[in-house]
């Protein structure tokens, strides 16, 4: 049996702890530390899947199992930020990497080539906008990490803190969330620099998680990034391990479920983890009996609703203009299936290459992914049941006109 989350925990209603049918990945994330160790190569991963499936928890479980067999972890959430600010963020985190692989009183000739890469690297961040205030105090390296282009600096870079780490007998895990809203260059620059490491057979590697669109855009960034990288995705559990996860914790508080109250709690949250665990918090709030029955869950459910309303949907509805929100109103008008660019344009009443840039704003915010060419699909599951609630009405603001360009 997988492990199971906890949905009545004092933090319910954030990020599920535990996550169910994950232990495959888990399991294939030790034995790529292990090849690697042993100066073999194997293909880093990245996680994808939907908004609440648990994609950060498990990045957690992965940082877990390093620090078990004495690797470093660097941890990064990206965002959309410059490339220099990129580098200026990387950098201080290597810094801080380096440092665990090898403390400055042990440094031998390969730590100290690896710090002074690094502080060749941190010499190319624009000073304009604000170098990096921590210095290495050793001399920069020469013709390493100072060319002003992120993908060689570093590849430079990760190349010399592995080639330390091994010195030491241990390995560096880059574990990188949100990595769809890394630039085009951010992501090349990773993906050179981890094929670097694998061709040098160093013990560094990177995990990311993030949406399901990330496999194709790190084959748009390199195109052997297929062959570097996995791609498993993770989704929603099914019904038995969703009835598990609830039942449970239940049972080691003296509860039990009904088999129609799991059912229909099957029914509301489609088994999504996040969703389970907000869904288990309430229903743990209305329920007066140490049997939990079918009227509990359906008591719980304008509670559970309204909190995924306010915590989970609304922050991200917040951020969209007049005119995206009536975009995934008219997505949501057609079901929670991905749906076509035409079909929705045709509720709006308007052409599709009138609404492209909109919808291509709502991917780049990351309220939608592509799953198909053509198609669209919201990146947080039950977001059209939200939209139907919160947009009763479907109005379409008028599209603004553009001013010709000025000749000359």
């Amino acid at each position: 049996m997988d492990q199971v989350l906890n949905p009545y925990t004092p933090n319910a209603g954030a990020t599920p702890e535990l996550v169910v049918g994950r232990d495959e990945l888990l399991r294939e994330f030790e034995t790529l530390l292990r090849r690697l160790a042993r100066g073999r190569t194997d293909q880093s991963m990245i996680v994808t899947g939907l908004r609440g499936v648990g994609k950060t928890v498990l990045l957690g479980e992965f940082r877990q199992i390093a620090d078990d067999f004495k690797w470093k972890v660097l941890e990064l959430e990206a965002s959309k930020h410059d490339d220099n600010h990129f580098r200026q963020t990387l950098y201080s985190k290597l810094r801080a990497s380096l440092f665990q692989v090898s403390p400055r009183a042990r440094w031998g000739e390969r730590a100290r080539n690896a710090a002074q890469v690094l502080q060749s690297f941190s010499l190319t961040v624009d000073p304009t906008t604000g170098a990096p205030t921590l210095s290495l105090d050793v001399e920069p390296a020469e013709g390493l990490a100072d060319h002003g282009d992120l993908t060689l600096d570093l590849t430079d870079v990760l190349v010399a803190i592995g080639e330390a780490a091994a010195d030491h007998g241990t390995g560096l895990v880059l574990l990188f969330d949100e990595v769809q809203f890394l630039s085009r260059l951010q992501l090349e620059a990773i993906i050179q620099a981890i094929h670097k490491t694998v061709q040098r057979k160093l013990p560094v590697t990177f995990v990311g998680a993030g949406l399901p669109q990330i496999a194709e855009l790190t084959g748009d960034a390199k195109s052997y990034a297929e062959r570097l990288f996995k791609f498993p995705r993770i989704g929603s559990l099914d019904e038995e391990d969703a009835a598990r996860a609830l039942a449970e914790p239940a049972l080691a508080e003296g509860a039990r479920f009904e088999r129609d109250a799991l059912e229909r709690a099957f029914r509301l949250t489609e088994g999504y983890p996040y969703f389970i665990q907000e869904l288990g918090y309430q229903v743990w709030m209305v329920a007066d009996d140490q049997v939990i029955t079918l009227g509990d869950v359906e008591d719980a459910k304008d509670a559970y609703e309204a909190k995924l309303d306010e915590s989970f949907f609304r922050v991200r509805l917040d951020r969209a203009t007049q005119l995206q929100i009536a975009y995934m109103r008219a997505m949501a008008e057609l079901g929670p299936e991905s749906q076509k660019a035409a079909d929705v344009a045709a509720v709006m009443g308007r052409e599709s290459t009138q609404l492209a840039p909109t919808r291509s704003e709502l991917i780049a915010m990351g309220l939608l992914y592509t799953p198909s060419h053509g198609y669209a699909g919201f990146t947080v599951p039950h977001f059209d049941r939200f939209m139907l609630r919160a947009v009763p009405a479907l109005e379409v603001p008028k599209l603004q006109k553009r001013r010709p360009k000025k000749k000359g």
